[in-house]
């Protein structure tokens, strides 16, 4: 189970892995061992609910198919378990950014000290500006 709240809990079974080769250098082992993991998670036929797949499926990543499927891919560590396992936390940190909630934005105006230290600073510049011109003799 990968709880992501007190009240929702996303099943294993849910989630389908699958071996393959992990990708650069290796040694002996590197045509022989698939330490690499492919996550694969369907959002439209999981047991989440709807608030949880339109927030996944509105999402504009990479990683989203147009099927709507999450395909994360792991091949950091040397084994397979661990593999597993990132790539789980990569799920889950998916699924808590895509449903938490921004604060509303309220709109802020400066205040009107501010304005006049601006348009003082303003005018400073430009005289000082102005003093740097040509000298007539």
């Amino acid at each position: 189970m990968l709880v992501l709240s007190r009240n929702v809990a996303l099943p294993l079974s849910e989630v389908e892995f699958v071996a393959i080769r992990a990708q650069g250098s290796g040694g002996q082992n590197v045509n022989k061992v698939s330490s690499a993991v492919q996550l694969r998670f369907d959002v439209r036929r999981s047991s989440l609910p709807d608030f949880y797949k339109e927030r996944l499926l509105a999402l504009r990543d990479q990683r989203l198919t147009k099927d709507g499927v999450i395909v994360i891919k792991s091949q950091e560590y040397r084994t397979q378990e661990q593999n597993k396992q990132a790539a789980l936390e990569r799920l889950f940190t998916l699924i808590k950014g895509a449903t938490k909630v921004e604060k509303a934005r309220r709109e802020t105006k400066p205040s009107k000290r501010s304005q006049v230290k601006r348009m003082d600073k303003k005018t400073q510049h430009g005289k000082k500006k102005q003093l740097r011109g040509r000298v007539d003799y």
